[in-house]
This record gives C-alpha cells, sequence and structure tokens, in this order.
C-alpha cells in the first residue's frame, strides 16, 4: 500500500509541469501571478495578522486561528466556501495546523470535530467546509476527524444582526451530538474545527454539545477569527 501510495505522488509530481502549464499559478485571494499552485502571493502574505496562541473564549476553552478575519482572509474564506474552490481546503487546513498544538507523544490523537451544517445547507453548497478542513488536518497528523460527531438538525437563520442573547436563542437545540459518537469523544481531547470564529454562538452550542460526552478537554481551531481591532475594511 505503502508502494503504491509512493508511485501515485510521484505521477502527481511529474503531472505537475503540465498542470502549471494549463491552470498558471495564481494567489489564491489577489490572483496574481505565483511560482506554485496553492499558494499567496507575497503581498497577500504579509497582510494577513497571525492572533496570539491559543488564546481563550468564554469558559476558558482554547482558540488556535490561522489569522483574523481581515480583507485577505475574507477573501479566501469566500472563494473556498461560496466560490466552490474547494481544492483551497489544504492551504487553509496547512496555515491552520501550524498554529495547532503537536499531539502529544504516547497519547490518543485528539478527535477533530467539524462544526455541521443542516442538510439543506449542506446540498445547496455541496460540502461542508468545516469536514473539508478537519480531514486535511488529519492528513497532516492533527488527529482523527470524527465529522459525523455533530448534527445540526434544526434549520436556523443568518445570525448577522443578530444580538448575543438572540443567537443563543436561535441555536439553541439546534446543535447535538449524535448518539453513536458519543463513545469516541468520551475521555478525549476534542478540538472543534470551524472556517471563521465569529460571535462565538455557533461555537458555544458545538462546545455545549460536545461537553455532553465529557471529554478530557475541548478547544478550537478555525481559520479565521473575528477581533474587533482586525475587521475586514470593506463589507
Amino acid at each position: 500500500m505503502a508502494h503504491i501510495g509512493e508511485i501515485t505522488r510521484e505521477f502527481v509530481r511529474s503531472m505537475q509541469p503540465l498542470v502549471d502549464f494549463v491552470y498558471p499559478p495564481r494567489c489564491a485571494a489577489c490572483g496574481a501571478a505565483i511560482a506554485a499552485q496553492a499558494g499567496l502571493c507575497s503581498e497577500c502574505w504579509g497582510t494577513l495578522e497571525v492572533p496570539p496562541l491559543g488564546e481563550a473564549i468564554e469558559g476558558g476553552v482554547p482558540v488556535y486561528s490561522a489569522t483574523y478575519y481581515n480583507d485577505t482572509s475574507r477573501r479566501l474564506v469566500l472563494a473556498y466556501k461560496h466560490g466552490g474552490r474547494i481544492a483551497m481546503s489544504r492551504l487553509l487546513a496547512r496555515l491552520l495546523a501550524a498554529r495547532m498544538p503537536d499531539p502529544e507523544p504516547g497519547k490518543a490523537l485528539p478527535v477533530l470535530v467539524p462544526v455541521p451544517l443542516h442538510r439543506w445547507r449542506l446540498w445547496s453548497r455541496g460540502f461542508n467546509q468545516a469536514a473539508m478542513l478537519a480531514r486535511e488536518l488529519e492528513r497532516m497528523g492533527k488527529g482523527r476527524a470524527h465529522v459525523a460527531a455533530l448534527v445540526r438538525h434544526k434549520r436556523t437563520p443568518h445570525l448577522g444582526g443578530l444580538g448575543r442573547a438572540q443567537r443563543d436563542q436561535v441555536l439553541r437545540d439546534a446543535i447535538r451530538l449524535a448518539s453513536p459518537q458519543i463513545d469516541a469523544l468520551q475521555g478525549r481531547d476534542v478540538m472543534l474545527i470551524d472556517d471563521v470564529l465569529t460571535s462565538g454562538a455557533t461555537s458555544r452550542a458545538c462546545i455545549a454539545a460536545i461537553a455532553a460526552a465529557r471529554p478530557a478537554s475541548i478547544a478550537l481551531a478555525c481559520f479565521a477569527m473575528v477581533d474587533a481591532d482586525h475587521r475586514f475594511a470593506h463589507p
């Protein structure tokens, strides 16, 4: 099996010049020409703003984020989530993985639990961006992805413009832990995975659901984090 995997990687590497010829590498954020696929130009790299490691949110849950949500990260997220550029999941996951703690030697790998989408949202979008990030992070050795651990059984409206109490009310009982997943999370370190942390309402609902399984710990990893001092300049 390892031999087959090596042959596959060699084949992909041999085809890269042809791919680059047909699809010249472009910056994922601004579209400028770059040297390799799935990357950013030097100017866009320089505009990403990196938050502190393990900054805690309410309840003492540590947050690991690749960047603050600003103009550049917003373009990346919109292209990925709404532009159908699912191949960007590897780039975003790579940036996020660099900010996440390494699994402890001799200890079970953390369980990577993506924020769920309601089935109607999943069908209309075609993929769950958080689940794809979780799978990429699993390939990078950051944990084991359990993409069906949480279920968003109640369809909720967009939360923009709502206050904290209203957001929490909308999400009350909307997200639950899938019963078959309880044993997989019990006593384990769990990392909730999302693309963007905004108000924290969805994260709070997910964390409350995960806590019912009595995990050893809960943390949150997201590609971008909204912060009052690092908001994007354009709506």
